[in-house]
Order: structure tokens, then C-alpha cells, then sequence
């Protein structure tokens, strides 16, 4: 049985994101949360965030043990981009593109295998 949680609209590029998500694919729910706990990285607050709401999903919604999760698929997709413009010298502009990104979590038990 797995449970999935999706966060969306995250204002951190997909590329600081997914250097996070690499860590905890595979771990236990609570070691995953453990190592999140301390790493210095803006994205791990919200990567820890969606983790513990596809827990409670599978926990309230599922009736699965909190105790046997694991992270079973994390991704981050970017989601659109913000675009503004930075003046430039002679009256042109740059565009600047400020990424967003939708993580997806899914945890699941390990007793359909």
C-alpha cells in the first residue's frame, strides 16, 4: 500500500532540490526526517514537510504503521518559472527566470512485496 503527498509552487530551483531529495530515496520515514533535521539546505525544510504529510496520509488514510514507512519515490519537478527583467547598460534588459518546483513523496509499508 503506498500514500502520496505532493507540495507544489516551492520558490527554490529543481536543481537545490533534487540535491536533497537524492539523500533520503530509500530511507526509512524516520531516519529520512533525522537527516533533514540538520542539514543547512533551505530545500530540506519543505522536502521534511512533504514527507511527514505523505506519513500522516498513510497513517489516517490508509491505516498503514507509522513505524514500517519508507520513502518509496521522491522527485521534484519544476513547476513555472517567475520571469522578471534586471536592467541593463544602453536601455536593454536580461530576463531572469525565478524556478519553482513541485516535490512529490510517496511512502509506503513494504508488506505488498
Amino acid at each position: 500500500m503506498q500514500a502520496k503527498a505532493i507540495t507544489k509552487y516551492v520558490r527554490i530551483s529543481p536543481l537545490k532540490v533534487r540535491l536533497v531529495v537524492d539523500l533520503v530515496r530509500g530511507k526509512p520515514v524516520g531516519e529520512a526526517l533525522a537527516i533533514l533535521k540538520y542539514m543547512p539546505h533551505k530545500a530540506a525544510r519543505d522536502v521534511a514537510r512533504t514527507i511527514k504529510s505523505a506519513a500522516a496520509n498513510a497513517e489516517n488514510n490508509f491505516d498503514m504503521e507509522p513505524d514500517k514507512l519508507f520513502v518509496h519515490t521522491i522527485f521534484a519537478d519544476e513547476g513555472p518559472a517567475l520571469k522578471r527583467f534586471m536592467p541593463r547598460a544602453r536601455g536593454m534588459a536580461n530576463r531572469i527566470r525565478k524556478r519553482t518546483t513541485h516535490i512529490t513523496v510517496v511512502v509506503d509499508d513494504g508488506e505488498a512485496f
